[in-house]
């Protein structure tokens, strides 16, 4: 299962699946009933992927609906009416949903955007909007360069300003991934249909698409086919990828859906490779299956070209090849059905050296083997073809749902560990011109890989892995290591005293012979989930975020909701900031909002500054607040 990266963004992927998963028409009820009826079970049953009952307490009421409505969730939403949607909405938020609403800010009209449960804010426009001037430290793509190695060589921070960053600004929102940067202007995502341009040193708005649900980076670059020269890419949950001319936000294309299973999304971001755009495709079939009318399994992770000047689909190959063929019949009627799974939950890395894109996939949907599945594979930019594929899992097959009590039939025999694969593959360059592929995957294990056979040249156990990780989001790395973030969520709040505790924290490895050349396990620190009230927070150390790496730095997020700066030679913490200690008045006028776990694809540092969501980064899990706080740090917040 991606590394659920629970991800799904709408409502996460395993709250969505609890809570919308009635793929069955559902009669006029009450959103207590419903929840207590299809989302109990998991929400309040410690499912490892749920948030809990409080976490969803969290959100607002139409991020839900929005979720189920035009979101991610809407093909897990067939058969719930709008008033279904509501009244679930309702119920989850409902001790949150009547909080007094701010006033509106002097000065222009400004358009209205429902945050914090219910909570109206204000998009603050900016007065101009100056040309985009590019710098030399942009930050225009999730991993920043065609290698995706996080490594920022221009951050304009050097080693004396690192100590001294200070939260600048904030802005609230439900949702958001990772931002891109150009210059001073910024793109970012939002789960809610917001897709925003900001200005870097203010939060203003430059302009917003109000119609685009996606936790996807955006990709900007200079392009003849835009009116400013300035292009953004950005795929939608909903299969569809846009462009937009970057300084106006006007849609320059539109693409037909380039995948038509009802239940395939767009997660992993895409990257342009001059004349083309190469995209991921994966799905939340996994969390379908959990429906006892459902016959699983039909979906195939893919990979698709664009034309960069178009939208129109060059070629898509798909991560499992074979007819799909019937495995058993399922009581009541309906089949199970495979080989199925394999999909790509995030962005490709680039080489072009060789003409290749890197990709990593995720597990097996049920028994039926296949070596598509916690594969990486590398494709033909130009023609799609698989030039090698090298599988390090077998007979991982998982759907979700499945234990002593699950009645759907769709449960796999035996159930594989969901050792998936969730961070895009990182090509680095040795001592005396060699390279290495390098992939983390779920189950704590990272691969060296050959890129020119895809021959295995070291596997490393750094974390003890779990279906949470492991490495969930991402790695990074410099010129001499690569850096591993580890989660092991699962095992830090296990109540037996000699249950092992996991080995959540960054570590170093050498990209030659896999070496841990150095470990920084998480510290155990405060924090305060707004989910928690009063209460003292169970703070998960866990590290699941992607890192950012700039000379002589690593920046590492974790759940606790705390960003720190590590000393990349040595692992010593050099600075830290717990987004959780304060709350924020946000330039979008919305006081008060609180901050919490960071988890997702990490920071994006650029002209001097570095930004990073909080609250609810990459899924609605231990640490969510619902609604995500965009930070922006500067040296003295200045």
């Amino acid at each position: 299962m991606r590394s659920v990266r629970t991800w799904l963004f709408g409502v996460t992927v395993a709250a969505a699946s609890a809570l919308s998963l009635s793929a069955q028409a559902q009669p006029a009820s009450n959103g207590q009933q419903i929840y207590e009826t299809r989302c109990k079970a998991c929400h309040e049953g410690g499912a490892a992927r749920a948030p809990s009952r409080a976490d969803l307490g969290q959100r607002a009421p139409g991020d839900i609906v929005q979720a189920l409505t035009n979101g991610i969730m809407q093909p897990m939403a067939q058969g719930l009416s709008d008033a279904d949607k509501q009244a679930v909405a309702a119920y989850l938020t409902s001790a949150t949903s009547s909080a007094s609403l701010p006033a509106r800010p002097t000065g222009q009209e400004m358009p209205q955007v429902a945050i914090k449960g219910g909570v109206v804010g204000t998009d603050p426009k900016c007065a101009s909007n100056p040309p985009i001037a590019a710098g030399v430290g942009d930050w225009a793509s999730m991993g920043v360069d065609d290698a995706s190695t996080r490594f920022q060589r221009h951050p304009g921070l050097t080693a004396a300003d690192v100590p001294k960053l200070k939260v600048k600004w904030a802005f609230s929102m439900t949702g958001g991934g990772q931002p891109a940067v150009v210059g001073d202007w910024m793109w970012i995502t939002n789960r809610s249909g917001k897709f925003y341009a900001l200005d870097t040193k203010t939060g203003c708005v430059h302009w917003s698409v109000d119609d685009l649900v996606s936790r996807t980076t955006p990709m900007v670059i200079k392009s003849p086919i835009s009116p400013s020269g300035w292009l953004t890419v950005v795929s939608q949950s909903d299969r569809i990828v846009r462009a937009f001319d970057a300084q106006t936000g006007k849609e320059i294309w539109k693409s037909a859906q380039i995948e038509n299973h009802p239940f395939s999304v767009l997660t992993g971001s895409p990257v342009i490779v001059d004349d083309r755009l190469i995209v991921p495709i994966s799905s939340i079939e996994e969390a379908a299956a959990m429906s006892k009318a459902y016959s699983c399994c039909t979906f195939r992770g893919a990979v698709a070209a664009l034309d960069l000047k178009t939208g129109k689909l060059l070629w898509k190959t798909p991560m499992i090849t074979g007819p799909v063929k019937p495995i058993r019949d399922k009581e009541g009627g309906g089949k199970v059905q495979g080989p199925a799974g394999a999909a790509v939950w995030a962005a490709p890395s680039v080489d072009r050296k060789r003409g290749l894109v890197y990709v990593v996939t995720g597990d097996s949907y049920t028994d039926v083997d296949t070596d598509g599945d916690d594969a990486i594979v590398a494709l033909d930019i130009k023609t799609g073809a698989v030039k090698w594929r090298r599988q390090v899992t077998e007979h991982d097959n998982f759907v979700m749902g499945c234990g002593p009590t699950s009645a759907s039939g769709n449960c796999p025999t035996p159930m594989g560990p969901d050792y998936d694969f969730g961070a895009t593959p990182v090509l680095m360059t040795l001592k005396g011109g060699k390279q290495v592929l390098v992939a983390g995957q779920k189950s704590g294990i990272v691969y060296g890989i050959d890129p020119d056979s895809g021959k295995l040249i070291w596997k490393t156990q750094v974390g003890m892995g779990s279906a949470l990780g492991g490495v969930e989001w991402g790695i990074g790395a410099n010129a001499t290591h690569v850096f591993v973030p580890i989660s092991d969520l699962v095992y830090l709040f296990n109540p037996r005293p000699d249950a092992p505790k996991g080995k959540a924290g960054l570590y170093a490895l050498d990209p030659a012979t896999g070496a841990i050349d150095w470990s920084a396990p998480a510290p155990v620190a405060p924090c305060h989930y707004a989910a928690d009230k009063d209460k003292p927070s169970r703070c998960a150390r866990a590290q699941p975020a992607a890192p950012a790496v700039i000379p002589g730095f690593v920046f590492e997020g974790g759940m606790d909701g705390w960003i720190r700066a590590y000393d990349d030679k040595t692992g010593k913490i050099v600075w830290e900031d717990s987004t959780t200690a304060r709350s924020y008045d946000t330039v979008n006028g919305i006081k008060g909002q609180p901050g919490g776990g960071i988890d997702g694809m990490g920071p994006t540092i650029a002209g001097g500054m570095m930004f990073i969501t909080s609250g609810n980064n990459g899924a609605a899990r231990v640490g969510s607040n619902g609604v995500n706080v965009l930070l922006a740090y500067s040296v003295d917040g200045k």
